[in-house]
Parts: structure tokens; C-alpha cells; sequence
């Protein structure tokens, strides 16, 4: 197995002493508490008035900012000690955040974790077991009636929605600046083929970046609604179009006119199986020319330049199993390379560390 190198020092050995193993062993069996005590320590404000006061705050001065009972403070707070988010001084029984709960607090991933995580897989994470059975996500009846959550984002709650959105985006958008230059620098790109083009977001930077580019996103007849409405009235609409297209839909061809020099995949092919993924891409390579380019932008968890981020990634892949679609993940590199192999392409370079830990593809057809 292939690792990049701070991984391969975590996921090679056996870091913990028998202790430190131990209390893991207890974390993880108490995780939900765990979540959902931090949690509240964020949604009360309890973080923020410690982070505010770093000299720290007793219980009883924290209490009418909270806005809960003290006996429901005390919970919170005591338990917050032993998950480590916050630290107490004996002397004067003044609590101060600690590193974890800083992180807890300020890092953008974990707050868009958060939020995903209690507004969408939550309640859905108790049935991944008949997830992982049968091959279906069994836990997206908690958010409603779809057989896949693809076709409900449309009908999610707000706060469901918003959650959703903020996660799609936050991962993909810190890569776009970095993406537009790979995609358009020195390439004489004038038509682009977003596959998977959800609200529009990645076209219109296209069409900002390159004033003679036209932008064709193909996507659900749904998501494409609602891209049009996201993109009216903005800079460059006029030259985004959509292509309405069930992608599962093996015998769905894709738009051949016209000829594309640009097919951009992005966060896209791990919402699919190792099988649909090789269908997705055999209609692909129909479609191509020999001077056209597929850029595939992957988070791919074993090439990740910090462990925290392989985390992420092996989680989200429980995200895809048990709400998401039954049979998809965040793939291992060697995995998706093989896949696009066995679809009539050929990975022409790997370009890593874009935006939030991003690979980007560059695929064209098979000599």
C-alpha cells in the first residue's frame, strides 16, 4: 500500500502506550456522548466565553451567558474535562479552553465537520451495519425518502441544506484557484464539460477566469434547476448551459456536441462504485478527442500530507455508506487509477496539494 510519508508513521505502527490506548478504547466507546457534549459546548457559546477569557471563568460566571441550567452546565463542563476540550485550575476553579477545544472552535474543517455530522449522518450512523449488508444507505430515511440523498438535496431541511452545501464547498473551493490555472494555463480551452456541476459554483469561476469560454454542466434534471437559478443574473451566465442527465443511467450518452477540450470531474467520482465509476468514465472517453483533456480533482485519503486529513477522508467514506448511496467512499489512489485504466484512459500526470489536501487527475485517451 501506497502512503505518503507522515501517514505511513502514523498507520505503520503502534503509537500509543498501553494507557494512552486504554482511554481511546473508552473515547470511542462513548464517541456519540462525546460529540454531542462538544457539540453544545459550541452551540451554548461555552467555547467562545473561554476563548474570550483567557484567564479563565468559573462555572458560576459562565453560567447566565449560557443560557442552560447549572445542572446542565456542570454535565457539560465536567465531561468537557475528560474529552480534554477544556482544562480547570484546582486553586481558583477557573476553566480555560484548551488546544483541543481552540481547534474545536476555530478550525474551518472541524466546524464544517461538525455541523455535517449532527445535521446529516447523525441519526443515520446507528443503522451503517445494514448499510454495509446490504449495500444501500440505510440510514437516509432519517433525512427522507430517496434512493440516493442526491436526489433529495432539493427537498432538504435548511439546516440540513446549509450543512450539506457548506461541506461540498468548503473542501472543493479552496482548490479552484489552483484548479482554473492547471485547466486554462496554456491550454486553448473554449468548451468545458462540468460533469457533476451541482449549483454552478465551479462554472462560473470558469467563465470569470476566461472571458471566451462555455461552460456545459451535466448533472441531475433537479440540480440543474437549481444551478440555474444559483448562476441568473450573474457574470457570465449566458454562457453556462445545462445537460440534464440521470448519470446511473448506464445507457445515458453524454452531449457530443460540442467537442469538448475540457471535461472537469470534481469531488464527483467518489459519489459512485468502482462499477458506475467505470461506466461513468467508458461515456466519457466516447466523447473525447485525442487533444482533450479530463481533469478528475479527487481527495485521495493515502496521498494526504497530514494525517488529520486521511482521517477526515476515511470517515467521509462512512458518510457515502450508510446516507450518501450505499457504495461509494473516498478512494485509495491506486484504486482509481486502475478504474480509469480499465475505461479505455491513461493517467497522464498527478498534480497533489491543492486547496484542502486535492489531487487533480489529468486523464486522456488510451494510446
Amino acid at each position: 500500500m501506497e502512503l505518503f510519508p507522515e501517514l505511513e508513521k502514523r498507520y505503520t505502527k503502534d503509537v500509543y502506550n498501553a494507557r494512552e490506548a486504554q482511554r481511546l478504547a473508552e473515547f470511542i466507546a462513548w464517541g456519540p456522548a462525546v460529540f454531542q457534549v462538544s457539540r453544545l459546548m459550541v452551540k451554548y457559546g461555552i467555547l467562545d466565553l473561554l476563548r474570550d477569557n483567557p484567564d479563565g471563568l468559573t462555572a458560576a460566571e459562565i453560567l447566565p451567558k449560557a443560557g442552560i441550567s447549572e445542572y446542565g452546565l456542570k454535565c457539560l463542563l465536567e465531561a468537557s474535562l475528560c474529552i480534554g476540550t477544556v482544562l480547570v485550575d484546582t486553586a481558583t476553579d477557573k476553566y480555560t479552553l484548551s488546544k483541543v477545544g481552540w481547534f474545536l472552535l476555530s478550525d474551518g474543517a472541524a466546524k464544517v465537520n461538525l455541523d455535517f455530522n449532527h445535521f446529516i449522518n447523525y441519526r443515520g450512523f446507528y443503522d451503517l451495519d445494514k448499510a454495509i449488508e446490504e449495500g444501500r444507505p440505510a440510514g437516509l430515511p432519517t433525512l427522507g425518502p430517496w434512493p440516493t440523498i442526491y436526489e433529495g438535496l432539493s427537498s432538504l431541511e435548511k439546516e440540513e441544506s446549509d450543512s450539506w452545501f457548506a461541506f461540498d464547498h468548503f473542501y472543493s473551493d479552496s482548490s479552484f484557484e489552483s484548479a482554473l490555472d492547471i485547466i486554462f494555463g496554456g491550454n486553448n480551452v473554449r468548451t468545458l464539460l462540468d460533469v457533476g456541476g451541482n449549483t454552478g459554483k465551479w462554472a462560473l469561476q470558469c467563465v470569470a477566469h476566461d472571458p471566451e469560454v462555455k461552460v456545459t454542466i451535466m448533472d441531475l434534471p433537479q440540480q440543474i434547476g437549481l444551478m440555474k437559478e444559483n448562476v441568473k443574473g450573474k457574470k457570465g451566465a449566458e454562457r453556462i448551459s445545462g445537460f440534464p442527465i440521470n448519470l446511473l443511467d448506464s445507457s445515458a450518452s453524454f452531449p457530443s456536441s460540442p467537442k469538448f477540450d475540457a471535461i472537469w470531474m470534481s469531488q464527483f467520482l467518489d459519489c459512485f462504485s468502482p462499477e458506475q465509476i467505470k461506466s461513468i468514465l467508458t461515456r466519457t472517453r466516447d466523447i473525447m478527442t485525442p487533444s482533450s483533456r479530463l481533469y478528475i480533482m479527487e481527495l485521495l485519503w493515502n496521498r494526504q500530507r497530514f494525517e488529520p486529513a486521511a482521517f477526515c477522508m476515511t470517515m467521509t467514506s462512512i458518510y457515502f455508506t450508510a446516507m450518501a448511496n450505499g457504495n461509494s467512499k473516498m478512494y485509495y489512489s491506486e484504486d482509481l487509477v486502475n478504474i480509469i485504466k480499465d475505461s479505455g484512459l491513461q493517467v497522464e500526470r498527478i498534480i497533489d496539494g491543492i486547496g484542502q489536501g486535492h489531487s487533480i487527475l489529468v486523464c486522456k485517451i488510451s494510446e
